[in-house]
């Protein structure tokens, strides 16, 4: 099996790296690599109608020399950029950053498939996000899952109501069972689920997702 992938980060040297440990995938794929080193020429690879879905796996630093002419600044804005003219690119954003607000205003804004922090990203971290990813999965590494957590617990959206919710939930009990139990109405029930789903980048989402994403992030 062939997939084509496109490479963005602006030292060379990281991307052959990165290609060199995903060459090793377990799934006996053989990647095709596009390399670029800036918001511009990933602009004009993304978009260039020829390339029109043509990749299967796009990843991207968040730090690059950007293209303001396009209000492309940051990775996460050429991620969102390529869920336009890539639709069936699996996308992982790498960063060297690991302050809270930055994972979620990634997380937020360009809802990639994969979010990894560089500190974290030894070549078994890189395959097991490939692998990960490969099977529909989302990937969030180790910083990242951690930095989700103290964000979450500082802005209170996980108070001790809503995480009684979260594991209610997770057992099987509907709103109105879960509103006797906590002396909530149903609509104040809803109300929670919809900012616990908001923080989780879930808002549309099902419990059954939200129970999910609880679970990945280690709250039940």
């Amino acid at each position: 099996m062939i997939s084509n992938i496109l490479l963005v980060d602006d030292h060379p040297a990281i991307l052959s790296g990165y290609l060199s440990v995903l060459n090793f995938n377990e799934r006996n794929i053989e990647l095709k690599p596009t390399f670029c080193h800036n918001c511009e020429d990933a602009f004009n690879i993304i978009t260039k109608p020829k390339n029109a879905n043509f990749f299967d796996f796009i990843f991207i630093d968040r730090s690059l020399p950007p293209f303001p002419k396009m209000k492309l600044h940051y990775g996460e804005d050429l991620a969102i950029l390529a869920k336009e003219h890539q639709n069936k690119a699996k996308i992982v954003i790498l960063t060297a950053h690991s302050e809270a607000f930055i994972i979620y205003d990634i997380l937020y804004k360009a809802k990639p498939n994969g979010l990894i922090i560089k500190s974290d990203a030894s070549g078994d971290i890189l395959l097991e996000a490939f692998h990960s990813i490969l099977d529909n999965k989302t990937f969030y590494s180790a910083t990242v899952t951690d930095k989700m957590k103290e964000l979450l617990a500082r802005e209170n959206y996980l108070d001790n109501i809503n995480r009684q919710i979260i594991v209610l939930l997770a057992q099987g009990f509907k709103n109105k069972t879960i509103g006797i139990q906590l002396g909530l109405s149903d609509s104040a029930i809803e109300k929670r689920k919809y900012k616990i789903k908001d923080f989780f980048l879930i808002d549309k989402g099902t419990d059954e997702e939200l129970i999910t994403e609880a679970r990945k992030l280690g709250f039940i």
